[in-house]
């Protein structure tokens, strides 16, 4: 009589080599860039924001990255946001159009309603002052962006909400050249950030310690320390 043989079990083939193409998943970097960001904007704001708020100030002045008479988009700060009211006064001086940005939905494009010194803000849906319902709605050409993080080529980490980047999205996407200004403080730089399509970059990146513009072949320093 045979012996049983005991069966064994087919060896499993090694698996093919992924398509160049398929690029493997990995988790979303981007909530721990932000926790990394905030906690730098946190220090910086700390060591100095008056006073980074008003070289900020000189420095688009000095540039002449506003021209006298232009509509301007620019923000409340909350938070440790860099303080960009000095700024906003000087062009108000300058005879130039300043909106504030109001959220009017969680996927919709910001607008933009006229803000004047010692006019009413009011408290909006996402937590941010700004001009009540009745103040005119204008369009800017120059949007100063507020930002946790930025890179060397133009990339800015925000909140989270996507709202600047429908918004510049939509204002670039209508024609009219727009020209956003990124306002941080130098310590919010990192060395790269991740970036998909939907992402807007900046034109220029003002801080305390250089303005820069933003080219095809990356950040150009028009003054620095």
């Amino acid at each position: 009589m045979p012996t049983a043989m005991a069966a064994s079990s087919p060896s499993t083939p090694p698996c093919p080599p992924l398509p160049d193409d398929v690029r493997v998943m990995s988790p979303d970097p981007k909530p721990a860039l932000r926790r990394q960001a905030r906690a730098a904007r946190a220090m910086a704001f700390a060591a100095g924001d008056e006073s980074a708020a008003l070289a900020v100030c000189h420095s688009v002045l000095a540039q002449n990255l506003v021209p006298a008479g232009a509509t301007v988009g620019g923000y409340w700060p909350t938070g440790t946001e860099l303080d960009c009211r000095p700024l906003l006064h000087a062009l108000h001086d300058l005879g130039c159009w300043c909106a504030l940005p109001v959220v009017v939905g969680a996927a919709q494009p910001l607008r933009f309603r006229l803000w004047q010194p010692g006019g009413i803000l009011v408290r909006g849906s996402a937590g941010t002052l700004e001009p009540a319902d009745g103040a005119p709605e204008l369009l800017p050409e120059i949007v100063l962006v507020p930002l946790l993080a930025f890179d060397a080529t133009g990339h800015r980490l925000g909140q989270g909400g996507g709202h600047y980047d429908r918004t510049l999205a939509a204002m670039r996407g209508s024609g009219d050249p727009i020209n956003a200004i990124g306002l941080a403080f130098a310590a919010q730089e990192l060395p790269r950030l991740p970036a998909t399509h939907h992402d807007q970059p900046l034109n220029w990146i003002v801080t305390e310690a250089s303005v820069r513009l933003i080219t095809e072949a990356g950040a150009r320093p028009l003054l620095s320390e």
